[in-house]
């Protein structure tokens, strides 16, 4: 299995697991929390088949990569993909992020620049900047992330179990059935995660990211449902797409925050479209 090391801690190398297949254009697919590159499943192989060189990865902490205790902040996690990138001799590619992966996009492209990358694509992003302050109004309260950290620590299983409800927004009005079995098979992979990881991304959410947009200087597409229950899509997706002239944001009615499964045959249009 591939490997990249991109760092050590004491006597243990950190490795970022990722996979590198096809030919053509490269497309670097970025998974959101808590999941793995395996998110990408629906995507990946419509990609294959259009042509595209399509790499995935997993983000230190989830999936097959290592778990540090450190190194859970976006700097960091940019410098994982940064490393990623130059390893791979990735150029003229499409970065598409997904939830936390869209962060990586943004800090990526305002630390690194866009030398390597020829458009961006934002799936149900944090930007510009989630938590509500006095020059921020129309973020979120901190104290529902305050709760979401005490709840990580009492049981981090049972609000794996939660956040996956509200992430495919699972019995509610509207929304598209998904399988028990699809529901089980990313809680074993949220659960593998690192514990310390899992908690210390919640603070990673709190990034604010309104100095880093300016260097947003690809064309970008931002994809988001308006049923997103993970991150509203008032105060991110629809502000995030006004604080990015020339940006194109297509809202899908009634989609979780889940939709590269649930709405997978919409963002692959969108996707395959935007990169013609």
């Amino acid at each position: 299995m591939p490997y990249l090391t991109v760092g050590e801690e004491n006597s243990d190398a950190i490795d970022v697991y990722f996979e590198d297949h096809g030919f053509g254009r490269p497309v670097v697919l970025i998974h959101g929390y808590p999941l793995s590159g395996t998110a990408w499943e629906k995507q990946v192989p419509v990609l294959l088949d259009q042509g595209y060189r399509v790499i995935t990865y997993d983000r230190r902490g989830f999936g097959r990569s290592s778990q540090p205790a450190t190194g859970y902040e976006y700097d960091t996690f940019a410098a994982d993909l940064n490393m990623l990138m130059s390893a791979l001799d990735v150029r003229d590619a499409v970065l598409v992020g997904h939830s936390m992966g869209t962060g990586e996009v943004t800090r990526y492209l305002s630390s690194y620049g866009s030398a390597r990358v020829d458009r961006a694509v934002f799936v149900a992003p944090l930007m510009p900047y989630l938590l509500k302050t006095t020059d921020n109004p129309d973020g979120v309260d901190g104290t529902l992330f305050d709760g979401i950290m005490q709840n990580i620590k009492t049981d981090r299983y049972a609000y794996l179990a939660m956040f996956l409800t509200q992430f495919y927004n699972r019995g509610m009005r509207g929304a598209r059935p998904v399988s028990d079995e699809l529901y089980r098979a990313n809680w074993y992979v949220a659960a593998g995660a690192s514990p310390i990881g899992t908690l210390a991304c919640v603070t990673a959410w709190l990034t604010d990211f309104r100095a880093d947009l300016a260097a947003i200087d690809v064309p970008s597409l931002i994809v988001q449902g308006d049923a997103d229950q993970i991150l509203p899509y008032e105060a991110t997706g629809k502000r995030f797409h006004e604080k990015m002239p020339g940006s194109r944001l297509v809202c899908l009615s009634n989609a979780p925050h889940g939709l590269p499964w649930t709405h997978a045959d919409e963002l692959n249009h969108e996707l395959l479209t935007f990169m013609k």
